[in-house]
């Protein structure tokens, strides 16, 4: 299946993520994206100044010819820009959800036709072609409809294929997991602010640390407490640092942070599923 138009419904941080991946990776050109969103006419000019893709209001224009739809909303608003755009999608389209906790089934509850569906998490790292994405099909969705949606996110990172129940846990771990790691960055440059590093210093010494640490855990098969173990001499500033982590219980409020997050991946998946029900 050749990709002559894509077209984003939504038009936020993920959408613009997959925008400028799809564009740095040369796997489209702009003038083959469409976008649209709710109202707000100064993110799409945006998109379009920095983009020259096409961006549009008109919701008919957005949908009619494209090959796969994507649905880029915030969970809470799918009912509504569902309804926007349904009348004009076709069983002969293939949707893409990118929405957290949004079940296919209750998008083709929504859509009121069995237009094929792939469900897919990646993450804003999309945008500079270093996603980690979990896809996974709707029961009307072929291998053809996987193996397309599976190329067209690979031209921004690693794919892997799932179990639907499996993409809140999905969802929990590496959709929302660049913003752990970043918490922990901001952490990482106040403390080197406090022992006294000036900022450009701290932040080079910083990125290159996390840079360095994660090509060592894709470069061995060691587990990852036997590389921490190699660097922590008893009685050393290692020792030192690791105790004050474990006093703050930092692995388990770690675990916990990823368990909340899946959980809240189930919860909007149930109140969407509910409200489907009703409005049956």
């Amino acid at each position: 299946m050749t990709i002559t138009k894509i077209a984003f419904v939504g038009a936020g941080s993920i959408a613009e993520a997959i925008i400028a991946g799809l564009l740095e990776s040369r796997f489209l050109q702009a003038k083959q994206i469409t976008v649209s969103n709710r109202s707000n006419m100064d993110r799409l000019f945006y998109l379009q100044q920095t983009y020259n893709v096409t961006v549009t209001q008109n919701k008919q224009e957005l949908i009619e010819g494209a090959d796969l739809i994507f649905f880029v909303m915030k969970p809470k608003d799918v009912v509504e820009a569902v309804s926007s755009v349904k009348e004009y999608i076709t069983e002969q389209q293939l949707v893409v959800s990118l929405m957290a906790g949004v079940s296919t089934s209750s998008i083709t509850g929504l859509l009121q036709k069995n237009t094929p569906i792939i469900r897919a998490m990646p993450n804003t790292s999309a945008a500079i072609l270093k996603s980690a994405t979990a896809i996974s099909p709707s029961i009307y969705a072929k291998k053809h409809h996987v193996e397309l949606v599976k190329k067209v996110f690979e031209t921004v990172g690693l794919v892997t294929v799932v179990d639907e129940e499996q993409m809140h846990a999905v969802t929990g771990l590496s959709g929302s997991g660049p913003a752990y790691i970043y918490y922990v960055v901001e952490a990482m440059e106040q403390a080197a602010r406090e022992i006294g590093l000036d900022e450009k210093t701290g932040k080079a010494l910083i990125l290159q640390t996390m840079i360095g640490a994660a090509e060592m855990l894709k470069s061995t098969t060691k587990h990852p407490s036997a590389l921490r173990k190699e660097i922590t001499s008893p009685g050393g500033t290692t020792q030192a640092g690791i105790e004050t982590l474990q006093s703050y219980e930092f692995q388990q409020a770690l675990i916990q942070c990823i368990v909340k997050a899946t959980e809240r991946s189930r919860e909007l998946g149930q109140t969407l599923t509910n409200l489907v029900k009703h409005r049956k």
